[in-house]
C-alpha cells in the first residue's frame, strides 16, 4: 500500500514519541495533534476532514477515558485508529443485489481512473462468487476503449455487449438500455456498464452519465476515483455525486507513490461509503474494502485478517495436511517446497503480502529491496532438476549440480546455496518433529529450551554442589550418594516426557509425529 506510506511513516513516528511519555499533559496532548494534522495536510487530506479529525481526536485525548488508562500512549494511538475508521466509513459496505436478476452497476469518473480495468476485475470477482457478469461497451468516447474492454473481458474470461466500434461512433445511451436487455434475455444475473469519462468535469460528461442512469435504472453507482489525483478528488467527487448521485466509491491505484490523502477525504466529504479497493495492476488485484483494516495499515499495525483470507483462497486444505505429515515424519523434499512456493504464488505479490505484518512500516527499506524475482530463480533451478534429484539432495554431485546451473541460467553457486538453506531447514525440522531443540544458524540452540525450567546457569551450580566434608572419607561416601540420586532424575525431553527409563519407544515417538502432522 505504497500511496499512504509516507502518511503512515509520519503518523507511526508520532505514536513512537508518545510511547516514551508515561504520564500525557495537555502540552503533549496538543502537540501529538498539531503533528497528526501537519501530517494529514502533508497527505493532500481535505482541510474540513482534518480540522475536524483533529478536533475528536484532542477532545478525547483530553477526555477521562485517557487520564484513567494504565498506557495513556497505548490509548491516544487507540483513539486515532478509531476516528480514523470513521473518516474512511466505519463499517464496510457491501455491494446491494437486485432481488429480480439482473443487478445492474454502473461505472463512472474521469477518463484515466481505471473504470475499465475495475469493470474487468470486478466481472473476475463476482464470477469466482459463482455470478455470470455481461460487461457493456458504453464509452464510446475515449479512443480505442471499446477494444480495451474486449481484451479485458477475455482475460477475465467474462462475457462481453459491444455492438458499435466506439471512437466517436455510436449512442452510449442505446447501447447501455440494450444491453441491460440482452442480458435479461441470456440470464446474466449481474451487468456492468463501463462508461465514458472526461479529462475535467463538464456538462456534457454529467449529461451523458445522467443518461445512462435514467435509461438503466442501475442498483448500484460506483464512482471510481484515482487515489493519486490530489486535492482535486474532493471537487470532482462531490461534482459527480451532485450530476449522477452515486452509491459507492472504488479508490484505484493504491499501490502507487503517491501521497493519496485526498482519497480519504472521499467517504467523509460524500457521505458514500468506500466499497472497492484496486490495489495492482492485476485483474486479482481488487479486494474489498474494510475501514478497520485500511486504518490499520496506515497506523503500521498490519492487517492480518487480509492476509489470512488470501491465503485461506489460495491453499488447498487437504494439500496442507499433506504437507503437515511429511514434516512429521521427515520426508519433505524439494518438490513438495516448490508446491508450497507455487501456492504462495497465489496470493499475489511478496511484497504486498509482507506490507500486511504488523510493524513493517520500520523495515520499509527491506521491503523495497526485496526481489520479487528471487522466487522465480528458486523455481527455476528445482524445476532444472530431475524427480530423483528433487526428492534425495544427496544425488547431487558436482556434475549434476553443474547440469541444473545451466538448465536453469544460473550459477553453481546459486544452485549450492539453494541447496544448503533447504537442507538446513529440513534439518530443523527434523529436530522439532523429533522433540528437539533447533539450532539456529548464527544463534546457536535456544538456552534451557530442552528442558523446560531449567537454565544453563542453574545447570553450572547443581554441577558444582557436592559434600563439603572435612572427612575425606565422609565426604566421598556422600558425593557417592548424590551421584546415585542424580542418576536416578530423569532428565526429561524435548515433550517433557522425562528420560532414562521414562524415555518414549520408536513407535510412541512415529504415533507422535503423525498426530503432530494432523495438528
Amino acid at each position: 500500500m505504497a500511496t499512504f506510506g509516507t502518511l503512515s511513516d509520519r503518523l507511526t513516528e508520532t505514536f513512537r514519541n508518545l510511547r516514551t511519555k508515561g504520564k500525557l499533559s495537555p502540552a503533549d496532548v496538543d502537540g501529538t495533534v498539531r503533528e497528526i494534522r501537519r501530517a494529514l495536510l502533508d497527505a493532500d487530506v481535505a482541510l474540513p476532514v482534518v480540522k475536524d479529525f483533529t478536533a475528536k481526536v484532542r477532545e478525547r485525548a483530553l477526555g477521562d477515558e485517557v487520564n484513567r488508562a494504565l498506557n495513556p500512549a497505548q490509548q491516544v494511538v487507540q483513539i486515532v485508529n478509531e476516528e480514523l475508521v470513521a473518516i474512511l466509513g466505519g463499517q464496510q459496505r457491501r455491494l446491494q443485489f437486485a432481488k429480480n436478476p439482473p443487478t445492474v452497476i454502473m461505472l463512472a469518473g474521469l477518463q484515466g481512473s481505471g473504470k475499465t480495468t475495475f469493470a474487468g476485475k470486478l466481472a473476475k470477482m463476482l464470477e469466482k462468487d459463482g455470478h455470470t457478469p455481461l460487461l457493456i461497451a458504453a464509452d464510446l468516447q475515449r479512443p480505442n476503449a471499446v477494444n480495451q474492454l474486449q481484451v479485458v473481458a477475455e482475460r477475465a474470461g467474462a462475457a462481453i455487449y459491444a455492438p458499435e466500434p466506439g471512437n466517436g461512433v455510436g449512442d452510449p445511451v442505446k447501447v447501455a438500455r440494450d444491453g441491460v436487455e440482452v442480458a435479461r434475455r441470456q440470464q446474466h444475473d449481474i451487468v456492468i456498464i463501463d462508461t465514458a469519462g472526461r479529462l475535467g468535469v463538464d456538462a456534457e460528461l454529467m449529461k451523458q452519465a445522467a443518461d445512462i442512469r435514467t435509461a438503466t435504472d442501475p442498483d448500484e453507482v460506483l464512482f471510481v476515483i484515482d487515489a493519486m489525483i490530489g486535492q482535486d478528488a474532493v471537487n470532482t467527487a462531490k461534482a459527480f455525486q451532485e450530476g449522477v448521485d452515486f452509491t459507492g466509491v472504488v479508490l484505484s491505484k493504491l499501490d502507487g507513490d503517491a501521497r493519496g490523502g485526498a482519497a480519504l477525504s472521499v467517504a467523509s466529504v460524500t457521505g458514500r461509503p468506500i466499497i472497492f479497493a484496486s490495489t495492482g495492476e492485476g485483474l486479482d488485484d481488487l479486494e474489498a474494502f474494510h475501514p478497520d483494516r485500511m486504518a490499520s495499515r496506515i497506523l503500521d499495525l498490519g492487517d492480518i485478517l487480509t492476509l489470512i483470507e488470501q491465503a485461506q483462497q489460495a491453499f488447498d486444505e487437504a494439500e496442507a495436511l499433506k504437507v503437515a505429515e511429511k514434516l512429521a515424519s521427515e520426508q519433505f523434499t524439494l518438490e513438495d517446497f516448490l508446491e508450497q512456493m507455487q501456492q504462495m504464488r497465489k496470493m499475489g505479490s511478496m511484497k504486498k503480502m509482507l506490507g500486511m505484518l504488523p510493524g513493517m512500516g520500520s523495515m520499509k527499506q527491506q521491503l523495497d529491496d526485496f526481489d520479487e524475482r528471487e522466487i522465480d530463480r528458486t523455481e527455476a533451478i528445482i524445476r532444472s532438476m530431475t524427480p530423483a534429484e528433487r526428492r534425495n539432495t544427496k544425488l547431487l554431485n558436482g556434475s549434476r549440480r553443474l547440469r541444473i546451473a545451466r538448465g536453469s541460467g544460473m550459477t553453481v553457486t546459486d544452485v549450492n546455496q539453494l541447496v544448503q538453506r533447504f537442507e538446513q531447514a529440513a534439518k530443523m525440522m527434523k529436530t522439532v518433529a523429533r522433540g528437539g531443540v533447533p539450532n539456529i544458524p548464527g544463534m546457536g540452540p535456544i538456552p534451557g529450551a530442552g528442558k523446560p525450567g531449567a537454565s544453563s546457569k542453574r545447570g553450572k551450580q547443581q554441577k558444582s554442589k557436592g559434600s563439603r566434608s572435612g572427612n575425606p572419607a565422609k565426604r566421598a561416601a556422600e558425593n557417592a550418594g548424590l551421584a546415585a540420586q542424580a542418576a536416578q532424575v530423569p532428565t526429561g525431553s524435548g515433550f517433557g516426557l522425562g528420560g532414562a527409563k521414562g524415555a518414549p519407544s520408536e513407535a510412541d515417538l512415529a504415533e507422535l509425529q503423525k498426530m503432530l502432522g494432523r495438528g
